[in-house]
């Protein structure tokens, strides 16, 4: 495991609809390792986004297990919620379909805020995300809340916030669906530049196929099951 980050085994996801049990995972095991930048196809209802939302701790399996490279022998699922949550701000960088800016605060005080919900330096936490809105191009709209900013700029300073605590896997859920094809490119790029430049490890689960093809690694899902890499 020395190269893996996250290696997870044997994933399952039911869900019970009045006295029916829907089986959304089957079974996934998967290793995410140091400079990988997957992508997740599949239709609708395939079970991407709940085995993203496994990975990233997000959701519970209804069994599985879940482990980070720094303590190999923990499974993530025995941890208490505090220390669920503590690990998931300190490791992990979320980016979905829809950015989650808080609208009252400037796209400054957005990007600090893993860092000062973590307990940060406030100073600390302010160089930072200036040094990473810059680095998404956005600087000259620092002290813009998010209804000042276009989609693609707010993506891009969700972007900027997923990164603030130099998380060693950064997951994505649909982050260019909302988005045209030029500001796709965009934020395709910004997430390369951050696996290439960063050692950030990538994983996406995406529909569109030109989003894919720039990945290093595309993987199929089917009826809750990986059935192609």
């Amino acid at each position: 495991m020395d190269s893996v980050i996250l290696r997870a085994k044997n994933l399952v996801k039911d869900f019970t609809k009045g006295n029916e049990r829907i089986s959304v995972v089957k079974g996934v095991s998967l290793d995410i390792s140091q400079g990988d930048c997957i992508a997740i196809m599949g239709s609708s209802g395939a079970g991407k986004s709940t085995l993203l939302h496994l990975l990233g701790t997000l959701e519970k399996p209804t069994q599985g297990e879940l482990f980070y490279h720094e303590n190999r022998n923990q499974n993530l699922w025995n941890l208490s919620d505090e220390s669920l949550s503590q690990f998931r701000n300190q490791n992990l960088g979320f980016v979905f379909q829809f950015h989650y800016l808080l609208p009252e605060f400037s796209a400054l005080e957005n990007v600090m805020m893993p860092a000062l919900i973590g307990g940060h330096d406030s100073s600390w936490a302010e160089k930072r995300a200036r040094e990473l809105i810059d680095f998404v191009g956005l600087k000259h709209r620092v002290n813009h809340r998010p209804g000042e900013l276009s989609g693609g700029e707010q993506q891009r300073v969700a972007i900027a916030r997923s990164v603030m605590l130099k998380p060693k896997l950064l997951l994505g859920d649909e982050l260019t669906g909302n988005l045209d094809s030029d500001n796709s490119k965009k934020v395709v790029d910004l997430i390369l530049e951050l696996n290439k430049n960063f050692g950030i490890a990538v994983l996406l689960v995406t529909h569109d196929h030109e989003v894919a093809s720039r990945m290093k690694r595309v993987l199929t899902m089917k009826d809750g099951k990986i059935i192609s890499s």
